[in-house]
């Protein structure tokens, strides 16, 4: 297991964080979550086999946030 922080601007609410956190676990090989929305950053627990870090970027991205 593979465990990564990356930074997210745009997130203002506790619903932006839901809205991460949501779309994050929807994807096969993550077993955790947890989303910050001080200082803007989410702590993903992956498998790093079963989903590259570039798919986890590409899904907040898709939620409507950076990637910082």
């Amino acid at each position: 297991m593979q465990v990564d922080i990356i930074s997210i601007t745009g997130m203002t609410c506790g619903g932006c964080t839901a809205s991460v956190n949501r779309v994050l676990k929807a994807l096969p090989g993550v077993e955790s979550v947890e989303v910050s929305l001080t200082p803007g950053q989410a702590k993903i627990r992956y498998d790093e086999n079963a989903v590259p870090r570039a798919a986890l970027e590409k899904a907040i991205r898709d939620a409507g946030f950076t990637v910082a």
